[in-house]
């Protein structure tokens, strides 16, 4: 069994490569609210690196990430409106010792987020 904790793998699939610099929130939501858990970007090699891969602040909840792809895109040169903007992913964990992956795939007009392994 893998470690607790939530990664994220990110890949801008127009572009063949991985999404470097793409901004990454996550929240816990309870009854008072989104508590911040992790802001970051995508490193170099598409995975988000933060102390919540390795288990860090992370317990039993609904989460929400959010993929902020239309500030990704205009730091590439595209300016806006996108299409794609601010994309949240909201998810329950259950069980804190088990591993989340959330592998994102995305264009300037489509995504795909899902729990891989």
């Amino acid at each position: 069994m893998s470690a607790g904790g939530i990664s994220v793998h990110a890949v801008d699939v127009a572009e063949g490569r991985p999404a470097l610099g793409l901004r990454v929130t996550l929240a816990i939501l309870d009854d008072a609210g989104p508590r911040p858990v992790a802001d970051g970007v995508i490193g170099p090699d598409g995975t988000f690196d933060h102390p919540v891969v390795r288990g860090v602040g992370i317990g039993p909840g609904i989460y929400e990430a959010v993929f902020h792809l239309g500030d990704y895109f205009i730091a590439r040169g595209q300016p806006g409106p996108h299409f794609l903007d601010r994309v949240p992913f909201r998810f329950t964990l259950v069980d804190a010792a088990e591993h989340h992956h959330l592998p994102l795939k995305f264009t300037r007009f489509g995504y795909a987020v899902f729990r891989g392994v």
